[in-house]
């Protein structure tokens, strides 16, 4: 992963006190992860190694991973 994204019309973020997280919407019965990628990588391994750090930290919710762009590496 290059960097998050802040997805379609910066739609994808969390508001904490002060600041805004781009790229990590926390929902009451999931989490969604909008991501920059690495190219000449594989896309689906990249989300699932995301998603795979993000699910301990849920609570039980469940981890969308969106690819919304490629950087060359």
């Amino acid at each position: 992963m290059a960097d998050l994204s802040g997805g379609p019309f910066g739609t994808v973020a969390t508001y904490l006190p002060g600041r805004r997280l781009k790229g990590v919407a926390v929902r009451d019965d999931e989490v969604e992860i909008a991501i920059v990628a690495r190219a000449g990588r594989s896309l689906l391994e990249t989300a699932d190694q995301v998603r795979s750090v993000v699910v301990p930290l849920t609570e039980g919710r469940r981890v969308h991973v969106a690819i919304q762009d490629l950087e060359d590496s």
